[in-house]
């Protein structure tokens, strides 16, 4: 009987971290009212992230991956999700201070998400990548599941545009949280977290 628990155990847990979370409708062309300035040269990408969020940490190493190999050919942001009641140590985390120590990055806060509604993230490690022409040309997570970091579809689409201005995959699954949680251990939510 414990074997059939604990096999049973493992099986919801890899189920578990092949689920994509929930995406909204992302703007085919970059909102004038976006919180940030595309760049007219290069390519803009934005991560949108929940603080709190353990299963972000593998997005957080693929982007600063996927930054140490286009060497300035990007211009990225990774915008944290703030309440609105906004708690004094929100923003204290491990995976703040890890996004502040990658070189080139623009760590900026979206209080109470209005950002992310706006650009449709609704999962933690949500990607989105705009051209110097204003359009809209990824979205998605760039890892292979939730928490996982490794060889994955959304890092190679990033890496195509940049080399060829194509790519195969305009659109990945995203692995992560609920982006707009205040909370996302929260055992009654529907996307919880359940990684250390």
């Amino acid at each position: 009987m414990w074997l059939l628990a604990a096999a049973a155990g493992l099986a919801a847990l890899a189920h578990y971290e092949q689920v994509a979370g929930a995406v909204g409708k992302t703007p085919p062309h970059w909102p004038s009212d976006a919180g940030a300035t595309l760049d007219p040269t290069r390519l803009t990408l934005l991560m949108f992230a929940h603080p709190r969020c353990p299963c972000t940490r593998a997005s957080l190493e693929e982007l600063n991956h996927l930054l140490s190999q286009c060497q300035g050919s990007i211009t990225p942001h990774l915008v944290f999700f703030v309440p609105e009641n906004n708690p004094a140590d929100w923003l204290d985390t491990t995976l703040v201070q890890s996004a502040k120590a990658i070189p080139g990055l623009s760590v900026e806060t979206d209080p109470a998400g209005a950002r992310a509604k706006l650009f449709g993230a609704e999962t933690s490690g949500y990607v989105v990548v705009y051209g110097p022409d204003q359009r809209l040309l990824f979205s998605g997570g760039i890892t292979v599941s939730r928490g996982h970091a490794g060889d994955n579809a959304g890092i190679s689409s990033i890496l195509s545009l940049l080399t060829t201005r194509d790519t195969p995959a305009r659109q990945t699954r995203v692995f992560g949280c609920q982006l707009l949680d205040v909370n996302p251990l929260n055992p009654r939510a529907a996307s919880v977290c359940i990684k250390p």
